[in-house]
């Protein structure tokens, strides 16, 4: 049975050595390149397209991503912070101790992804996408998660506190040991199987009775 209750505290990102100021430009920006040990910040990336890019310790503050692709990123020891990254196709990427702090993650594609140790707090991610994704140790605190898709994921140790999940998808994904009684799951999408061993309350539960197709009287 998968163990979706948060057991153990989700690792912030680790920075061992002192950020330079780093200026990402269109050069910097191609299929397999690392880059490491670095603040970037105040500027804008934009019909930019990357395969395989590596960040490893480095803190994003106030980018805005505009119509960007980076497949297969990976991500380790990064923090967003107060970031744009609204549409951004993050498509099978690996997020190891990462924190979205305040952004703007609209539309976000992180479908058929790997996340270790992810933080999303405080984060508009209304139509988010996370489906087929392998999700361990990941906290959604207070975020906009509206219609947000996570059809067919695998959770272990994952935490949604204060967060807004109206109309969002998770058919197909074990959503027991899951407490979602501090959130909004109105139109939760889910089959009778997911739902099971999940912590409700009384009145998410006559919701999801009803939109499971059970009369409650």
């Amino acid at each position: 049975m998968t163990d979706n209750k948060i057991k153990a505290k989700v690792l912030r990102p680790k920075f061992n050595n002192d950020l330079d100021l780093i200026e990402l430009a269109e050069e910097n920006i191609f299929d397999d390149n690392i880059i490491s040990f670095g603040i970037i910040s105040s500027c804008t990336l934009e019909n930019q397209e990357a395969d395989k890019m590596t960040f490893k310790q480095v803190v994003f503050k106030n980018v805005v991503f505009n119509k960007m692709i980076f497949r297969h990123i990976e991500l380790e020891d990064v923090r967003f912070e107060n970031c744009n990254l609204s549409n951004v196709d993050f498509d099978e990427a690996s997020l190891y101790r990462v924190e979205f702090i305040s952004c703007k993650i609209i539309g976000i594609n992180l479908n058929q992804s790997t996340l270790r140790d992810a933080t999303f707090e405080n984060c508009n991610g209304q139509y988010a996408l996370f489906s087929n994704s392998n999700c361990k140790k990941v906290s959604f605190l207070q975020c906009q998660l509206r219609a947000s898709n996570f059809q067919n994921s695998i959770f272990s140790k994952i935490e949604f506190k204060e967060s807004n999940l109206l109309m969002s998808q998770m058919n197909f994904t074990n959503l027991n040991g899951i407490d979602f009684t501090s959130c909004d799951i109105e139109g939760l999408g889910v089959n009778i199987a997911d739902i099971n061993g999940a912590i409700v309350t009384a009145m998410q539960a006559s919701s999801l009775a009803t939109l499971l197709g059970l009369i409650v009287k």
